[in-house]
């Protein structure tokens, strides 16, 4: 059947970039050499895709994709018995961030035809070619420029960009996504070692995905200096040009209007009750119970992608330094793709 050939290939496409991973250059075959030019070549064209970057997205994305995840996955779902074209326009913030649509449009029967992201138009087309090589060819997929014969579309975009596209595809069945966040809850307790952790949720592809946490609540009685101490970690981030310009300018716009903020001369802290916050910046709010924050976050939740906290807290949750670990089952916008894709 197709769909095995498929769920292998995927797997065997996790191996691939997992032994590629592993290699030393030296021992690096033409595809593998193929595959780090790609890379390299990602890196120049878009600066904030570093290779480290983009090693770090295909590392968690090999680890998703074996042969037990996946079928533990499709098993909650029927796939199509007609297949459809499926239109997706993908964003470019962070590595690979449009792979989890295009693999569930190929394993739910569809075909999807794909709208890049200028900003990152090299790996994915190399990975779905080496996925059509290990499904031995059972995998089909179109790369256009612009979106004109498809029967849905799934399609990610600012909240400008979404109004547009909601008007746009208005006769089409549709999911469109908009911009969202992430948030971290402190209960106080942390230790050292589960706030470095949240360093990762933060500073993780610069800042620059929507999982990444830019808004945390911390008790009245919180110190700022335990945040800054635990943050050293990334402070190398500061001498990518892109994310120092944004500090530069941000600071600057601060010290100007003469707004009150701490800094470890790599990023800002900010007490500010805004849910998004500036590129180099965390936004943080001090709470005297956590009602308040439940009352926020019930308030925000259109744009609210993840929390992250402790277990005990009691939120619908990921733990400090998993924001950026989701599941296959784990959706973007938590519309759940798959079920969409069942009713096309």
């Amino acid at each position: 059947m197709d769909i095995e050939n498929k769920i292998s290939g995927l797997t065997q496409l996790g191996n691939y970039i997992n032994e590629f991973l592993k290699k030393d250059s030296k021992d690096f075959n033409e595809s593998d050499v193929e595959f780090e030019i790609l890379l390299k070549k990602s890196e120049i064209e878009n600066p904030w895709f570093t290779v480290d970057n983009q090693k770090f997205a295909l590392r968690q994305w090999a680890g998703l994709i074996t042969d037990s995840n996946i079928r533990d996955w499709l098993g909650n779902y029927s796939p199509s018995g007609t297949s459809k074209k499926v239109g997706l326009i993908l964003a470019g913030n962070i590595p690979l961030v449009g792979f989890h649509d295009v693999i569930s449009v190929i394993l739910s029967n569809h075909i999807p035809v794909i709208k890049l992201s200028s900003k990152d138009k090299y790996m994915l087309p190399f990975l779905l070619k080496k996925w059509k090589e290990f499904s031995k060819d059972r995998v089909s997929y179109e790369m256009v420029e612009k979106l004109e014969d498809f029967d849905a579309v799934i399609a990610t975009g600012s909240n400008n960009t979404a109004r547009y596209l909601e008007y746009y595809f208005k006769d089409h069945m549709s999911i469109i996504r908009k911009n969202r966040t992430s948030v971290a809850v402190l209960k106080g307790d942390e230790t050292d070692e589960e706030l470095r952790l949240l360093a990762k949720d933060i500073f993780q592809y610069f800042g620059l995905g929507c999982r990444n946490v830019t808004r945390i609540f911390i008790p009245q009685d919180f110190l700022l200096d335990r945040l800054f101490e635990n943050f050293l970690d990334f402070k190398d981030i500061i001498h990518h040009h892109k994310y120092a310009n944004n500090y530069d300018y941000n600071r600057a716009v601060y010290l100007l209007n003469q707004e009150k903020f701490w800094d470890n001369n790599f990023v800002m802290l900010k007490e500010d009750d805004k849910l998004f916050s500036p590129l180099s910046v965390i936004n943080f709010s001090r709470y005297s119970s956590l009602d308040e924050v439940k009352d926020f976050i019930r308030e925000n939740e259109e744009s609210i992608q993840c929390i992250v906290a402790k277990k005990d807290l009691d939120f619908d949750s990921v733990g400090l330094g998993e924001a950026q670990n989701p599941g296959l089952s784990t959706y973007a916008d938590n519309v759940d793709t798959m079920k969409f894709l069942e009713v096309i």
